[in-house]
């Protein structure tokens, strides 16, 4: 059997990329279960720099092939904000995502509505050997006021679809994995796994 290492802490990015991951019969590892604890600082200038960073180093500690991703949301009433800092956008020290959401809406409170928006991901794949691939995904919608939904985490209870009608937290799982900006650019790894692989 294959086995790859998913290269995040966050339980919600590992619960998305194993139901993404899951049909190619590979084993899938988080850090925890390999007793590795190891927190990558994403101090880059690019979600592809971040994304390599983190499968770079979760790679090199594993001796496994390795699957990372950066990924922020951007606003356009705010320049593109919070974009590469969208986990640590929050002033508040340990934020929660709920702080997070209440954080950015403060700060949309004067600007014109609708808030247009889109969620970006990087995703990077390292192989012990050096080698490295990189694929992106992005998904487009506004922000809204309420926050509607409990199937996601970070931004997605006021990430919303106009066309759908829903926020990305409102989804059930296999719409999100096929609407999301980290579906998608999973989804554009998963050619490159098989190859690397030969599956």
């Amino acid at each position: 059997m294959h086995s790859i290492v998913i290269a995040t802490n966050n339980k919600g990015k590992v619960d998305e990329i194993k139901g993404l991951l899951g049909g190619l019969g590979l084993v899938l590892f988080t850090p925890a279960d390999l007793g590795i604890a190891l927190e990558v600082i994403e101090d880059r200038r690019t979600y592809a720099e971040n994304a390599v960073k983190k499968a770079v180093a979760f790679s090199l500690a594993s001796g496994m092939i390795a699957l990372g991703d950066d990924s922020g949301l951007e606003v356009d009433a705010l320049g593109g904000q919070p974009g590469l800092h969208s986990h640590r956008f929050c002033p508040i020290p340990n934020a929660s995502d709920a702080d997070r959401r209440k954080y950015l809406l403060e700060r949309l409170g004067d600007k014109p509505r609708p808030w247009t928006a889109r969620f970006r991901a990087t995703v990077a794949i390292a192989l012990p050997s050096g080698e490295g691939y990189l694929t992106t995904g992005q998904c487009e919608g506004e922000i809204i006021l309420d926050e509607r939904g409990t199937n996601g985490f970070g931004y997605d209870p006021i990430f919303f679809f106009p066309n759908l009608g829903q926020t990305m937290a409102e989804l059930e799982m296999d719409e999100k994995n096929r609407l999301s900006h980290r579906a998608q650019a999973i989804q554009n790894a998963i050619p490159i796994l098989k190859e690397v692989l030969g599956l």
